[in-house]
């Protein structure tokens, strides 16, 4: 059966759009014989993906970014709620594309689709936000409201665009107090972010998680609360390198769930795409091993 190939158009502000003539040719080089089905509305590409598994498309193909990723393996995880997921190989169209560069896979077109064609592949773990599945990263509130003004933002393109959103994000001062508890350990108090890593880097620019690795079977986690919009904007570029973690009102810790209760509602991303904007309960809990993607 040919590859199942979901392209989002939007992705990158319809950049996706104008590359998919490169896409085609892309995969033709490499010899992959491919269905390519356009994403058409949010969450459309999940309802794809879950229905070219349930049919026996092999393997599915994401041509996009880091939204429209997470929502395919949310559709695969619906079609196999048990088990591993994939293969899936990545054609990167998206902004940042987070989730390629964290795993080291080409972000040139013609080289993805070649490692595609390879059949090489490793395996990641996937982490869980109440329904929602996710590669990357997820988190609670200040990182969702940068996201809820990211969308907003329609002047501005490229990883740029991530940090003036911040900016404002931080100028808006949100606080929330949460109960959080984890493996080994509990807090409760004020908040102003929390980010659950799969990996390490979001936003393009952000190392939100640094110590998260994508294959040891646990989620790397941090919590953190500036009182002030200046210690807000003083941590904001050592988050960039991720030092801002050895800040002492910024804590990392690892672990397999994570239950958190807020007050007031929070918004949620994960993989960079908004799930809701007033949720006063989340948990997390790491999916082991269970998902392959194609490398070189």
């Amino acid at each position: 059966m040919p590859a199942m190939v979901i392209l989002n158009p939007y992705s990158a502000r319809w950049e996706a759009q104008r590359r998919k003539p490169e896409v085609e040719t892309a995969l033709r080089n490499a010899g992959i014989d491919y269905e390519l089905v356009e994403s058409n509305a949010p969450n459309h590409a999940t309802d794809v993906a879950e229905k070219a598994a349930q049919e026996g498309y092999t393997p599915v193909i994401v041509a996009g970014g880091d939204g429209t990723i997470g929502e395919v393996i949310n559709g695969l995880h619906r079609a196999k709620p048990e088990g591993v997921l994939g293969p899936i190989g990545i054609l990167p169209l998206g902004t940042a594309n987070d989730l390629v560069v964290n795993l080291g896979l080409p972000l040139d077109l013609e080289v993805a689709a070649q490692s595609i064609a390879g059949g090489n592949t490793r395996r990641i773990d996937l982490g869980a936000a109440n329904d929602w599945v996710f590669a990357n990263n997820s988190a609670v509130g200040l990182e969702p409201v940068v996201s809820i003004y990211n969308i907003r933002m329609t002047a501005l393109r490229g990883v740029i665009r991530y940090l003036v959103a911040a900016l404002r994000a931080i100028m808006s001062k949100p606080m929330w107090t949460m109960r959080i508890a984890w493996d080994d350990g509990e807090y409760e108090g004020p908040v102003s972010l929390v980010s659950v890593g799969n990996c390490p880097i979001t936003g393009g620019l952000f190392r939100m998680a640094p110590a998260a690795d994508p294959a040891d079977g646990r989620l790397t986690f941090v919590h953190g609360y500036a009182p002030t919009r200046l210690r807000m904007l003083a941590l904001l570029p050592r988050a960039i390198s991720g030092d801002y973690v050895n800040d002492p009102a910024v804590h990392q810790f690892h672990t397999t769930q994570l239950t958190i209760r807020c007050s007031p509602v929070t918004p949620i991303q994960t993989d960079g795409e908004l799930r809701a904007e007033d949720l006063t309960e989340v948990t997390y809990r790491i999916l082991p091993a269970r998902l392959d993607i194609f490398q070189p």
